[in-house]
């Protein structure tokens, strides 16, 4: 769970600005839906989330570009946003986030454990970021990411809302 400040300032935002938010996960693996969820009234503004674990799943649900994607094994800034992005639509909500990455060491990634994020305002990107941590157990790695992505979601919110 996050911590109450935190989810507050979520809640209040989206509560307050009528306004909604989903969720395209893959190295997470539903950790973003359960922390969204898991916030009070999140029925009021969490339209819910996709796992698309592979290029398949991701270019059919939330037309990922295959292509870069493919060259990519998948794991980008630019898949991170179009997950972002295209998830929004899907469930047509105001706020996108999308996550990629990898949670076990794999060649591909050179061994180490990363992901990108992503997340969308109304079709536009406001934050792109990797995150990276240290070896330990897969399900540690994936709660790790989501932590990191919902704070980075928070920070943007309360910026958002300091704005307005």
């Amino acid at each position: 769970m996050l911590n109450e400040k935190k989810s507050g300032v979520i809640r209040d935002h989206l509560v307050q600005h009528e306004e909604t938010v989903s969720v395209a996960e893959s190295v997470t693996s539903g950790a973003l839906q359960f922390l969204l969820c898991g916030i009070a009234d999140a029925e009021r503004f969490y339209q819910g989330g996709i796992t698309a674990y592979n290029i398949g799943q991701k270019y059919r649900h939330l037309r990922v570009e295959p292509i870069h994607a493919k060259a990519h094994n998948c794991v980008s800034a630019k898949v991170a946003e179009q997950m972002a992005v295209n998830v929004c639509g899907m469930f047509d909500s105001d706020w996108g986030i999308g996550v990629t990455g990898y949670a076990t060491p794999v060649p591909v990634s050179g061994n180490k454990l990363f992901c990108y994020f992503a997340v969308s305002y109304k079709g536009i990107i406001q934050v792109s970021e990797k995150v990276s941590c240290k070896k330990m157990l897969p399900e540690k790695v994936q709660h790790f990411f989501a932590r990191k992505v919902m704070d980075a979601f928070y920070r943007y919110v309360l910026y958002t809302s300091q704005r307005l």
